[in-house]
């Protein structure tokens, strides 16, 4: 009766049984108190499984390889992993259960590389293992980036004829494309005869964590024509993919099978599609979702918080902020670097300088580079660079590239070269072929009618042979992913997007637009210098929009560089000419164009200056 009420759900029940079974003095065998010991692991009563034990030591059954195998269980369930380790300890003799009652309880508590001690402990014992602990153990080796280890296990699979077993090999794909062996992970997993949706989902997981989001979406098409429905776990790195790509289209299908297949709308899940909806600029689904998951946590409203702040509402973020701390959330550090971050974008300079303070004096949280960072960034944004720079000078923390950077890029916007040269020799020796930087020095030099040490910081590049990294805009379209590289001929639609391109510079002229040469590549000859411009990557991806979707339909863009001024400009124009809302998520936030203006207000896009001379 004690093991028929475990298996069948009701631990209480068991419990109870056994207790009355005491009373009546009726003498527990080891089954008894195997079963009754997994009643109190399910439901993780500790003290009563402390005087179980207590029974099961009095009573003469302690040589029990099943008994001792469930108080460890017992005891690795009610999070007591260091009992549990001493009496695996204290067995004479050990099965294969015991062993993987061990690392099953590792696991659960993610102490990954006590497994892997473990493991090598048990490799002296025995040369034979089972598919449960490889499994668990290649778990770990994928938590550790244990690759030497992995790889020894594959090999074992492979030489002993493992690698028919679905979940054997879809553990051993999961582990190589978490040590980063993804193209591996692939082979792997295109020799299976037969692919559950673990090892689908552990394909896209890999390509996911290794930021190879259009060939994680590739997999997913592939799954879909396999008829091989999703889980959570597939649906989350998908997501994470769409968020990465802006590959709306995707994401919004994701969503709808959850709706159709009446999926629990859980924390995980409701948090990547907020996430996914917040980085493709539909800020207000994402706050739809929020407001409909039933259970929330303190990543969930971070991730609002940080999206609505990207978006341009820093505003309605705080305000949620303010609602959060109501509902008693305490936040985390990520939390603050959301709420810095909503200081930055509206330029809430006062409440910038509380909120960090407020991180460890109400909080306790010791703020990290990124939240100095954001300050530098709300100080640097109003135009306060001494104040910043004195700011960077006390940081009790080594300030990293990106500080450096922070201030470098409000040095330009507000012409201060004192600064800005100190700030480049700060980053040049921290991150000394980054083109960008070099670029902010010259276009300061420029600013300030300095041709001379423009032109001089330029050659520098060329000479230390730095390349300024190509700018790339992703679109989706159909449910594909469509890339532009800046002045790119060779992609598969060229003649197509070039022919748009220039029908659209020309229409946009007639309606006032004047090109920025100052945005055109130095290198380009002066009278290439108009197409350069024109042919930046966000205006092909747009032009070839413009053809590919119907009359009002919105735009959505994806781009690896910050929004020069010219397409800022262009942009505008366009959305008025054209009649369409133009969303563009640059490297730094998120500009919503319609009828004219953009969503930033212009804030976020400084004036650059010339950056060549004329010989």
């Amino acid at each position: 009766m004690i093991r028929a009420f475990t298996l069948k759900h009701s631990p209480q029940e068991a419990m109870i049984l056994y207790k009355t079974m005491r009373e009546n003095c009726v003498q527990p065998d080891h089954f008894t108190f195997a079963c009754t010991l997994k009643a109190c692991s399910r439901i993780r009563a500790l003290k009563e499984g402390e005087q179980i034990h207590g029974h099961l030591l009095k009573s003469g059954f302690g040589l029990k390889e099943l008994v001792w195998n469930s108080l460890i269980q017992m005891y690795a369930n009610c999070g007591e992993i260091v009992i549990a380790r001493k009496v695996f300890d204290g067995m004479y003799n050990r099965d294969v259960f015991s062993w993987n009652s061990m690392f099953s309880g590792y696991a659960k508590r993610e102490r990954w590389g006590e497994i892997v001690k473990l493991f090598n402990e048990m490799r002296n014992w025995d040369d034979r293992f089972g598919e449960v602990t490889l499994i668990i153990v290649l778990t770990a080796c994928g938590r550790l980036a244990d690759i030497e280890l992995g790889q020894w296990i594959s090999e074992y699979i492979e030489a002993n004829g493992l690698n028919r077993s679905v979940k054997l090999m879809t553990a051993v794909i999961d582990m190589y494309a978490k040590c980063g062996h993804v193209d591996k992970a692939r082979r792997l997993f295109e020799q299976m005869d037969k692919k559950d949706v673990v090892a689908w989902s552990a394909m896209i997981s890999g390509y996911s964590q290794a930021r190879r989001c259009k060939e994680a979406l590739d997999v997913f098409h592939d799954m879909q024509m396999a008829n091989v429905e999703p889980n959570e776990v597939t649906m989350v790195s998908v997501l994470s993919c769409c968020a990465v790509l802006g590959a709306l289209e995707t994401g919004k299908w994701v969503h709808l099978y959850a709706k159709k297949k009446r999926l629990e709308l859980t924390v995980t899940l409701g948090t990547a599609l907020m996430d996914f909806y917040a980085k493709c600029g539909l800020i207000e689904s994402a706050v739809e979702v929020f407001k409909k998951m039933p259970l929330k946590n303190v990543f969930s409203w971070t991730v609002l918080i940080q999206g609505l702040a990207n978006n341009g509402q820093g505003k309605k973020a705080l305000d949620f902020y303010y609602l959060m701390r109501e509902k008693s959330i305490k936040p985390n550090d990520v939390t603050f670097i959301g709420v810095l971050s909503a200081c930055s974008h509206v330029g809430m300079v006062d409440e910038g300088r509380e909120f960090f303070v407020s991180m460890n004096r109400d909080f306790g949280i010791e703020p990290r580079v990124e939240h100095y960072g954001c300050l530098v960034d709300i100080l640097g944004r109003a135009g306060l660079i001494e104040e910043a720079y004195q700011f960077i000078k006390n940081m009790p923390i080594p300030p990293n590239a990106v500080i450096w950077r922070t201030l470098l890029a409000a040095c330009r916007a507000h012409k201060n070269v004192e600064v800005g040269e100190e700030s480049l020799e700060n980053l040049v020796q921290l991150e000394p072929m980054h083109s960008g930087d070099y670029i902010l020095l010259s276009n300061i030099y420029a600013s300030v009618d300095r041709w001379e040490d423009a032109l001089r910081v330029r050659n520098e590049m060329r000479e230390k042979g730095i390349k300024k990294t190509p700018g790339c805009s992703l679109i989706e379209l159909d449910g594909e992913i469509y890339e532009f590289f800046a002045e790119d001929n060779g992609c598969p639609h060229s003649k197509e997007v070039y022919d748009a391109t220039e029908n659209m510079m020309r229409r946009i002229k007639s309606a006032g637009y004047v090109p920025n040469m100052a945005d055109a590549r130095v290198d380009a000859e002066e009278d290439d210098k108009e197409a350069s411009v024109a042919h930046h990557s966000e205006k092909l991806a747009i032009a070839f929009s413009l053809i590919r979707t119907s009359p009002g339909t919105t735009i959505r863009i994806s781009k690896n560089l910050r929004v020069c001024t010219d397409c800022h400009n262009a942009t505008k124009i366009i959305s008025e000419v054209f009649n369409r809302e133009i969303v563009v998520r640059d490297r730094t936030r998120f500009h919503h164009f319609k009828e004219g203006s953009c969503s930033c207000n212009d804030y976020w896009s400084f004036p650059r200056v010339i950056t060549y001379c004329h010989q």
